[in-house]
């Protein structure tokens, strides 16, 4: 295993036009979960100039039923589509929350899935679809989160609640940030370099028409001071900053670029830091196990640290539509366990209050049939602060179970 090496990570901001639509089609989950919290949904979204389109499948009770729309139901998935586009903030010519032309393509569920899927009277509920999935965590953060991914997101998430509170005005909702540090003994030890690319107002940029260098000025002063504050100072040390490198960047969001959900399963993730199953999160209701059960292993990979078990852990899991039962469980602990991986592996399994590791059981132990979904869309689906129904699967309340059951 490597111990010196450089590695990065980037985030986007909620004004991405990929993040718009993952919003889009999670504020569409959350709104039918909230009539019904059986509803199937796949939900996709496609965002470009002046445009958003829904497609996809879905079945709820008091908006879709009997292959039909109830009444009301279709104006105010619009309504919602709206309002979220107008809280990300765009108000712009090319993609304005009021003006966007909307097209919903939703239509009913496919019966063959719908019954693999819904729970009779000789078996459990099977998985929504086949696939792996993976968790991890590492301690080299407070949130048991990649150090490069973690004040990727941190940087972004800093400057949008400056944006909306007014104390940044010259920002616009679109942005990347990117992080490279130097690790030396597998720890972090220096910010190399560190990219900021955000949408700015008229003016804020070293070229086009509207060049202003002392407006450019101010943001790379503010850019630098965000991150500062963000990233420990003993951290950035000789470091390489990259501020909006194209020089300008006014045409931003689905005007500048098309969005289409599921395009930033890095970002949602670990960064790069671990390995990913290829299945994307939003727009899917938590049967949908690329959703539930990527939750359950993050939650049991920071559970794992968190008991002091090892530094660093990565547990994959997998399934096959229709089948209730998972088709293995994999713990990989990359050396750093206190114990055998296979001892790890047998205690998840012996653990009663978990109720095993079929899809209903994951939904039931972290209470993911809520509409909760909206606020992952962004910043990261790890590393968030658990806060009442939201980001259950951030709880270390299972480091206790753990230790029992490998005692």
């Amino acid at each position: 295993m490597r111990s010196n090496y450089l590695f990065t990570s980037e985030s986007v901001s909620e004004g991405h036009p990929d993040k718009v639509a993952d919003q889009i089609s999670d504020a569409i989950v959350d709104l039918l979960l909230s009539k019904d919290r059986e509803a199937r949904i796949a939900c996709e979204t496609l965002t470009t100039t002046q445009l958003v389109v829904l497609a996809g499948e879905i079945r709820c009770k008091g908006v879709f039923e009997n292959d039909a729309w109830v009444p009301g139901a279709k104006e105010e998935i619009e309504a919602t589509v709206r309002r979220t586009v107008k809280e990300i903030g765009y108000e712009q010519a090319g993609f304005h929350w009021e003006t966007f032309r909307f097209e919903n393509n939703l239509h009913g569920q496919s019966a063959e899935i719908a019954q693999g899927v819904d729970a009779g009277d000789n078996k459990d509920e099977g998985a929504g679809d086949q696939g792996i999935m993976f968790g991890y965590a590492t301690d080299e953060t407070p949130d048991l989160m990649p150090a490069t991914l973690y004040y990727s997101h941190k940087i972004l998430e800093r400057m949008a609640a400056d944006r909306h509170s007014g104390a940044a005005p010259f920002l616009e909702p679109d942005a990347k940030s990117q992080v490279t540090l130097r690790y030396e003994e597998s720890l972090p030890v220096a910010a190399t370099a560190v990219v900021v690319s955000t949408q700015h107002k008229q003016g804020y940029c070293l070229t086009g028409d509207n060049a202003d260098p002392a407006k450019y000025a101010e943001l790379e002063a503010y850019v630098k001071r965000v991150v500062s504050e963000v990233i420990p100072p003993v951290l950035l040390r000789d470091t390489v900053y990259y501020i909006n490198p194209t020089g300008a960047f006014e045409i931003g969001g689905p005007d500048g670029d098309a969005g289409v959900t599921g395009r930033k399963i890095i970002v949602d993730t670990y960064g790069g830091a671990a390995p990913h199953g290829g299945g994307a999160f939003s727009g899917k209701d938590p049967t949908k196990v690329d959703r539930s059960a990527a939750y359950i292993t993050r939650y049991l990979a920071k559970n794992v640290v968190a008991a002091g078990l090892a530094t660093r852990c990565t547990i994959q899991i997998a399934y096959a539509i229709g089948v209730s039962e998972p088709l293995s469980l994999y713990v990989d602990t990359h050396e750093t366990g206190t114990i055998g991986d296979d001892v790890i592996e047998k205690a998840i399994l012996a653990i009663p209050r978990l109720g095993g590791l079929t899809p209903r059981a994951i939904r039931t132990h972290l209470g993911l049939n809520k509409p909760i979904y909206r606020k992952t869309a962004a910043y990261g689906h790890f590393g968030r602060k658990p806060d009442g129904d939201f980001f259950p699967w951030e709880r270390m309340d299972l480091v206790a179970d753990l230790k029992a059951a490998l005692a």
